[in-house]
């Protein structure tokens, strides 16, 4: 029998402990970095079922000789009525192990749109952005792996989505990753080493709800399809590092081909297109990954890719993905963020600081001095200075020499796309129209020589 328990404990043990070898996540994964080094802060998500408290156990034995620091935090969602009960389990737990707990309490309502499951996980992923750490340390293992490709099949993924869960990716909102050490575990495993440690834990009620997709699948339909298939598990776990493999592959190719395209910030059309169907949205896929934008779904790939075919060089058109604007302008696909729509009445004061930022417009409005260059800085004392939109007719004269002409016409010329148009800050001296940002200044609001002046700048935040 003891022979049998260390064989349960080493076999556990030494899973989790080559997980966090300096060399177990290589250069291949330069977007992560490298696997756990010496006096790294880990931090593990504590639910109290069996699963994090045995991960929470192995650190405990591991932290020692593999030299890290080790904590814990708990997400008191509230969800179950025996929530708090479970809060204080976790901290006797942690007290016994002498780990130190960090107790989250949570809201739900302004997640409620994602569902209960997924107003929970989005709240624990907040959580986690926030809790000061190198490695924020999850107890899935490899039946969690299984049940998580058979549901992304069941919602028609791709080889990205079903290569489920990766056991080290990064963490958006936070320089720390995320890491599952104990994919390459079984659910039996795990539980055969609590059992074998004499360790306690909490059941979660909602796990035996059949009307919840994850606990059907892992009650209902895995062991329908052991009687036929005993090693069902093993070889699903399987396909799944196969697709993971192909994810990679893919994710390679859209880089290679976004650098070719001219880099993540605007993509040349006609390239894009020559790439073929395929390949195109595999590099449009990819292009919001560099950009921070979550995955556009096969629906919004197809239109985008559809419309960047059929659109005409003279339309503009733009398709929203996830909050963000995809437009195609003289040749070229832009991204932004989707604003709010700024209301025509819309103005701002500027009483003479050097950035003025202006949220609603999408950027900040810089004031440089500068003698004998932009604005009479003088002049602009005689009245308030206010930024105001575009209500349609404007003119401007920024050169002395050449007739005065409409703003229309010079934000076309230059190059500014007619969706930025419409939120262009323009600055006003009481009634006249004295700056337009990129453009120029009104010619007789210009300082002379030797006149004190402001040039007058606009960043885009993005």
């Amino acid at each position: 029998m003891a022979n049998s328990r260390n064989s349960i404990s080493n076999s556990v043990a030494e899973v989790v402990a080559a997980a966090l070898r300096p060399d177990a996540f290589p250069a291949a994964f330069p977007n992560v970095g490298p696997g756990m080094r010496p006096g790294a802060r880990l931090v593990v998500g504590l639910s109290g079922g069996i699963d994090s408290v045995t991960l929470l156990a192995v650190l405990a034995e591991l932290a020692g000789p593999l030299q890290f620091s080790l904590k814990a935090v708990h997400v008191h969602h509230g969800i179950s009525p025996c929530a708090s009960d479970w809060v204080q389990f976790c901290e006797r737990l942690c007290r016994r192990l002498q780990v130190p707990l960090q107790i989250e309490k949570v809201n739900l309502d302004e997640h409620r749109a994602l569902g209960l499951e997924g107003a929970a996980r989005h709240a624990r992923y907040e959580i986690f952005a926030r809790v000061e750490a190198d490695f924020i340390v999850l107890a899935h293992h490899r039946d969690d792996q299984v049940e998580t490709l058979l549901l992304q099949l069941l919602r028609g993924a791709g080889p990205l989505g079903m290569a489920g869960m990766p056991a080290l990716r990064a963490l958006a909102g936070s320089h720390a990753r995320i890491l599952r050490p104990m994919l390459d575990l079984a659910r039996s495993d795990i539980e055969a080493w609590a059992r074998d440690r004499g360790l306690e834990w909490i059941e979660d009620e909602s796990n035996e709800d059949l009307a919840r997709q994850r606990n059907f699948i892992r009650h209902s339909v895995l062991p329908l399809i052991e009687q036929q298939v005993p090693a069902v598990r093993t070889t699903v776990a399987r396909a799944s590092r196969h697709l993971a493999e192909a994810g990679e592959l893919l994710a390679v190719l859209g880089q290679m081909d976004l650098e070719a395209l001219g880099g993540d910030a605007e993509l040349e059309v006609e390239k894009l297109l020559q790439l073929g169907a395929a390949r195109g949205r595999n590099a449009l896929r990819f292009l919001c990954r560099s950009r921070g934008i979550r995955f556009p779904t096969e629906a919004q790939a197809d239109e985008l890719y559809r419309q960047l075919v059929e659109a005409r060089e003279d339309r503009v058109m733009h398709v929203d993905i996830h909050g963000w604007r995809f437009h195609r302008y003289r040749g070229r696909l832009c991204i932004e963020r989707v604003r709010a729509a700024v209301p025509a009445s819309f103005r701002a004061v500027w009483r003479g600081e050097p950035t003025l930022p202006l949220l609603d417009l999408g950027g900040v409005l810089k004031f440089k001095p500068e003698e004998g260059r932009g604005l009479n800085a003088q002049r602009l004392q005689q009245a308030e200075v206010s930024v105001r939109m575009r209500a349609g007719g404007e003119h401007l004269q920024p050169d002395a020499k050449r007739p005065r002409r409409t703003l229309k016409n010079l934000l076309h010329e230059r190059g500014i796309p007619p969706w930025q148009r419409e939120c262009w800050p323009l600055l006003y001296c009481g009634e006249a129209l004295v700056s337009v940002p990129g453009i120029g200044d009104e010619c007789d609001w210009q300082a002379g020589p030797g006149e004190p002046g402001l040039i007058v700048s606009w960043e885009p935040l993005e």
